[in-house]
């Protein structure tokens, strides 16, 4: 039996971080139903301050997510978390450019907010570990 996966990075604001990476990686905002929302909210299954507004739109407070233009890839959630990111990420995403294409790439997502923190090399593999702009640990390879 095999199972799907899920990528959640936990974030102070996941709505602008959810934006930032599908801007990152050509993906979409995964939409949400506010039509829902307020029928929940109306009905007592959650409360107003279980949401907010984001470009206009009501969503849920406790998160984003993106998906892929190409079926499937794992969704990834931005997970609403109360504490700032304190220490090197245990897991990170690599998103895989190819080498004649990591520079201009590195380029952009830098110009897009990320951080550049080192670069590395083992044999003929090499990648630019860069931070978003929350701090989370990502390299393009």
């Amino acid at each position: 039996m095999s199972f799907d996966v899920q990528i959640v990075v936990d974030s102070s604001s996941p709505h602008a971080l959810a934006d930032w990476w599908a801007e990152a990686l050509g993906w979409q905002v995964e939409p949400q139903d506010e039509a829902f929302i307020r029928r929940m909210v109306g009905a007592g299954a959650a409360a107003e301050s279980d949401t907010t507004t984001h470009r206009g739109a009501l969503v849920w407070k406790v998160g984003a997510a993106i998906v892929s233009p190409e079926p499937g890839r794992p969704r990834v959630l931005f997970q609403l978390v109360p504490e700032a990111k304190t220490v090197k990420n245990r897991l990170h995403l690599d998103v895989r450019v190819g080498s004649e294409r990591t520079e201009e790439e590195v380029a952009r997502l830098v110009g897009l907010g990320a951080r550049e923190l080192w670069r590395g090399q083992q044999g003929p593999y090499a990648w630019v570990t860069l931070a978003d702009p929350e701090g989370n640990e990502f390299c393009v390879t």
